[in-house]
C-alpha cells in the first residue's frame, strides 16, 4: 500500500511541477477569488478561473500540499462564464470576477461566509439568509481611487513600440499583486461615466504638466492620487488631488483645477492635498479647499449626509441603504435602547437607526469624519446622537463614562476589530452586539472570542461589491444569560 501511494505521489509531482502544462477542471472558488482544481486529490490554485471551466494551465509555483496555475488557454466555457464587457478585464487588478454570473457571484460569496464562520469562527454550520443583492452592478461606486506612475504597465502590443517618457506617464489601477506597477484605465465600469472623463482628462493634462509622477520605490515624484467621489442621489461631485510638496510646484494644480472646473461644471467641490509620506495610501497631512464648499452631501432614505474628501462613506450608496436596513432589522430595537456605533465614520449607521433608539454614541478616529458626523447631527434635527474622536481601543473607556451600552454596532476596517476593542467588549458585556463586516475571515477571527460569551443569532450578508469577492455581511450577537 505504502509502494502505491508513493508512486501514485510521484505521478502527481510528475504532472505539476513548474512549468509543466496541464488540463484542469475548475471545481470551485476559494475564498479570495481563485479557482480551485484537483490532480489526484492535489489542490491547485488557479487565477481568473469559473467554476465549471475546462480549462489548459501553466503551473506557476509549486508547494508541499498545493500549486499554483495560470490558465492558458479555456477548453470548454460553463453556463455560469459571462463575456467581461470591461476591456481592461484580466489585467487591472479590481473587479476579476466580471466573467462569472452575478447569481454565481452571491452562491460562492455565501459559501465563503459559511466556510469562514464555522472553521475559523468555530461556530459550527451557520444558518445564514440569502445574500442582498446589490440594486446596481455597474456604475455602482461613490469612490475611485486612481495613482500616478511615471513607468506605467504595458500591454503585450505594446511593448514591440518605443515609447517617449510622456506616453510612460500612468494614472489608474494597480496590476493584480503589483503595488508598483499601474494600468491606464480609460472607461471603468464600477464608477459613472462622467468619472471616468474626469479620470483621462486628469492623466492627459497632468501628463503634459511637465511634472513627474510620484515613484513608489523612490518616493520621488509630484502628482500621487487622484480620487473622485460621487453623491448618486443628488448628483453632487468631489474631486480630491494629493500631491507631494515639492517645491516650486504651487501654480500646477491651480490650473489643473481652471481647467476642470471649465472642461466639467458638474464638478461641485475640488480638494488638493498635500503628502510626503513614504505610504501609499490616498491620505493627505494638509488640505485645502481649491473651489466649492469642500465636500458633497448624500442621501439615504430621509436623511443627509456631508461627505469630505478624508471622510469614510459606504462606497456603493444604494446598497448600502438596503445594508442600514438589515442593520435596523437585525438589532430589532424597541426605542429603550443605549447604542455605541464603534468605527461610525460619518455617523450614518447611528444617524439612520437614532429615531428608533433612545441615545447613540459614535466614535472614529478620522476628526474630518467627527466632524462631519457632528454636522450631520444638525443637519438632520438628531439631538440623540454623540460622538468622540480618537483612536477606539483608547478612547472606548470615555464612552463608559455614560453607561453601559444595550447595543454595539461595530463596522471595523477589513483588518477586524483590535484585540483591545474585543477586550472591552467582552468587559462591557452589552445585551447585543451587531458586528458589520467586509473581511469574513476578520469578521470570522473576532467572532470566535466573542462566541465565548454570545450566541450567533442571525447572519444577512449584504453585497456591495458586485464582479468582486468582496462581501458586507451582518451579525447579531445576543448575550449568553
Amino acid at each position: 500500500m505504502t509502494i502505491l501511494l508513493l508512486r501514485r505521489l510521484e505521478r502527481i509531482v510528475e504532472k505539476i511541477a513548474k512549468g509543466a502544462e496541464i488540463e484542469l477542471q475548475v471545481d470551485k472558488l476559494a475564498f479570495g477569488g481563485k479557482g480551485i482544481s484537483r490532480v489526484d486529490g492535489f489542490v491547485v490554485f488557479l487565477d481568473r478561473a469559473v467554476p465549471g471551466q475546462r480549462v489548459k494551465a501553466r503551473i506557476t509555483r509549486k508547494k508541499r500540499n498545493y500549486a499554483e496555475a495560470r490558465v492558458i488557454e479555456t477548453l470548454s466555457q460553463p453556463p455560469a462564464y459571462r463575456p467581461p464587457v470591461c476591456e481592461h478585464f484580466g489585467v487591472c487588478g479590481g473587479c476579476f470576477w466580471q466573467d462569472i454570473s452575478y447569481e454565481e457571484q452571491l452562491f460562492w460569496k455565501k459559501a465563503h461566509i459559511a466556510e469562514c464562520l464555522e472553521h475559523i469562527g468555530g461556530a459550527g454550520p451557520v444558518e445564514i439568509e440569502p445574500v442582498i443583492a446589490s440594486p446596481e452592478v455597474f456604475q455602482y461606486r461613490n469612490k475611485m481611487e486612481f495613482t500616478f506612475s511615471d513607468r506605467r504597465w504595458l500591454l503585450a502590443e505594446e511593448l514591440e513600440r518605443d515609447f517617449d517618457h510622456q506616453s510612460l506617464f500612468g494614472l489608474g489601477l494597480h496590476v493584480r499583486g503589483l503595488f508598483d506597477k499601474v494600468l491606464n484605465i480609460n472607461t471603468c465600469h464600477l464608477q459613472s461615466l462622467d468619472a471616468s472623463a474626469i479620470l483621462r482628462e486628469v492623466r492627459q493634462w497632468a501628463a503634459q504638466s511637465g511634472l513627474p509622477a510620484y515613484r513608489a520605490r523612490t518616493h520621488e515624484g509630484f502628482w500621487r492620487f487622484l480620487v473622485i467621489r460621487e453623491a448618486k442621489n443628488t448628483g453632487q461631485l468631489l474631486v480630491h488631488l494629493i500631491t507631494s510638496g515639492t517645491k516650486g510646484t504651487e501654480g500646477a494644480v491651480d490650473l489643473l483645477v481652471e481647467h476642470l472646473r471649465a472642461k466639467f461644471p458638474q464638478i461641485t467641490t475640488l480638494i488638493h492635498s498635500i503628502s510626503d509620506k513614504s505610504s501609499q495610501v490616498a491620505v493627505g497631512d494638509s488640505s485645502r479647499v481649491a473651489f466649492g464648499p469642500g465636500y458633497i452631501e448624500e442621501t439615504l432614505g430621509e436623511l443627509r449626509f456631508r461627505i469630505s474628501a478624508h471622510s469614510f462613506f459606504q462606497t456603493n450608496t444604494r446598497a448600502a441603504l438596503k445594508l442600514y436596513e438589515t442593520i435596523d432589522r437585525l438589532a430589532a430595537f424597541d426605542g429603550s435602547e443605549k447604542v455605541w456605533d464603534l468605527y461610525c465614520g460619518t455617523g450614518s449607521i447611528g444617524l439612520y437607526i437614532a429615531s428608533r433608539v433612545k441615545s447613540v454614541i459614535g466614535i472614529e478616529l478620522v476628526a474630518e469624519a467627527v466632524r462631519d458626523a457632528r454636522e450631520n447631527c444638525l443637519i438632520n434635527n438628531i439631538g440623540n446622537c454623540s460622538f468622540l474622536g480618537g483612536d477606539l481601543k483608547d478612547v472606548i473607556g470615555k464612552a463608559s463614562l455614560a453607561g453601559r451600552p444595550d447595543v454595539v454596532i461595530v463596522d471595523p476596517p477589513r483588518a477586524g476589530m483590535h484585540p483591545k476593542v474585543v477586550k472591552s467588549l467582552l468587559e462591557t458585556l452589552p445585551e447585543r452586539i451587531i458586528a458589520v463586516s467586509c473581511n469574513p475571515a476578520s469578521l470570522a477571527r473576532d467572532a470566535a472570542i466573542l462566541l465565548d460569551a454570545y450566541h450567533m443569532r442571525g447572519v444577512r450578508p449584504v453585497d456591495l461589491f458586485p464582479h468582486t469577492p468582496h462581501l458586507e455581511c451582518v451579525v447579531r450577537f445576543d448575550k449568553k444569560q
